[in-house]
């Protein structure tokens, strides 16, 4: 069964140039420590995928598309019949990834069940695991080579806290995704500060990333800094 922890109706800012509802998947196979989530991440099941398929019954012609997020959505093989029935309606899907799944998110793409991808590059390889609390470094490489090759709109972001990533961190990525043949913008996100509790109980960062010193091999978005 899916592992839908909570939904949101409606939303104009998660999937672009999309009216969009939001739906939480729970679980993660990542213990980022700057990962706000944490009630997702370690939550269960809430909702059926019948009340969802059903609001979404009701809002055809009304939004446009679905984002999943989490968690990690894709930790749900049968997240690939869910996307059917959604895509059934003449929704447009939005999937927020890790990338380790990567069985799951080709057949998302090969079966046109996807139609942006949002690939978070959580850190460059000789960081990944004390970051992630994941060794497989190799599965995400393998998702995001896939994505590169593929015709599937999607975006590479990274999420900035300076006590754990620094420019030297950044650029080695820049330059993995240069090197790659990457074309997209990649998306350097703030660390969002906030009162809830974080997987890893991490403060504030101590200072924030200095942009000036960025490679600028690729086209970099910055996004609350």
């Amino acid at each position: 069964m899916l592992g839908i922890f909570s939904f949101q109706k409606f939303s104009t800012l998660d999937f672009p140039g999309r009216l969009a509802a939001i739906i939480w998947f729970s679980g993660c196979n990542m213990r980022c420590p700057y990962c706000y989530n944490k009630d997702v991440v370690f939550g269960e099941k809430r909702i059926e995928e019948d009340e969802i398929l059903g609001f979404l019954k009701k809002r055809v012609g009304l939004l446009d598309g679905i984002s999943f997020t989490g968690g990690e959505a894709t930790l749900y093989k049968n997240l690939i019949p869910f996307s059917q029935k959604i895509k059934d309606l003449g929704f447009d899907i939005k999937l927020d990834t890790n990338g380790l799944n990567f069985d799951v998110i080709r057949d998302m793409v090969e079966k046109n069940l996807v139609d942006y991808i949002a690939l978070d590059f959580k850190a460059p390889p000789e960081k990944f695991e004390s970051i992630t609390k994941n060794r497989h470094y190799e599965k995400f490489e393998k998702t995001l080579d896939f994505l590169i090759g593929s015709d599937v709109d999607f975006e590479v972001r990274t999420t900035v806290h300076t006590d754990l990533l620094d420019e030297n961190d950044i650029n080695k990525i820049i330059k993995i995704l240069h090197q790659k043949g990457y074309k997209g913008t990649y998306y350097l996100q703030n660390y969002f500060e906030t009162e809830k509790e974080t997987i890893g109980n991490i403060g504030p960062q101590k200072r924030k990333l200095d942009t000036s010193k960025l490679l600028d091999l690729i086209p970099i978005e910055f996004r609350n800094f």
